[in-house]
């Protein structure tokens, strides 16, 4: 791992937000739910490709592509693994900072299938690549609480505020 893609990796918080943990796995999360965070990660990882420079790696697009369709219920669990696991590679051959977090963004989009809190981490490596790109983090910010439906939005806030306070 290079120092740039070390710099960019995400502080570790302690505890997993036991809310986003699926009900099959013992947590209060609903799979409607669950279905809604991986299209919000998406829409989010979707929404700052532009500024991943040059030519998007197609295997940043499949990544989002099995990402929405394991939202429909069309695909595994271990094929969106898979799928980040493959858009996290991606940002591991990159030196540009920008293009790595946008590819981060993607890759934890895909992984929200696996654990629905890789939402939360998706949202955060699409609003860095907003601010390395010299845009507008608010602005950025705010659409992507725009895009959150309201059976996932106080979810989503309210942890975001929880995550913010450990890490700074």
């Amino acid at each position: 791992m290079t120092d740039v893609q070390r710099k960019f990796q995400p502080k570790a918080v302690k505890m997993r937000d036991k809310r986003f943990i699926a009900e099959h796995r013992g947590g209060p999360l609903r799979e409607e739910q669950h279905r809604l965070l991986i299209k919000w990660a998406c829409c989010c990882a979707g929404n700052v490709l532009s500024l991943f420079g040059g030519e998007i790696d197609e295997r940043l697009i499949h990544a989002i592509e099995i990402a929405e369709r394991w939202g429909k219920g069309s695909v595994s669990v271990g094929e969106a693994r898979k799928a980040s696991v493959g858009a996290i590679a991606v940002a591991n051959e990159l030196s540009n900072t920008t293009s790595i977090l946008v590819a981060r963004s993607v890759g934890h989009a895909a992984a929200t299938a696996h654990m629905a809190d890789h939402s939360l981490i998706a949202a955060v490596y699409a609003l860095k690549a907003v601010k390395q790109a010299g845009e507008s983090v608010d602005a950025e910010r705010k659409w992507q609480n725009n895009q959150l439906p309201p059976e996932i939005s106080d979810l989503v806030l309210t942890a975001r505020q929880e995550r913010e306070k450990a890490i700074y």
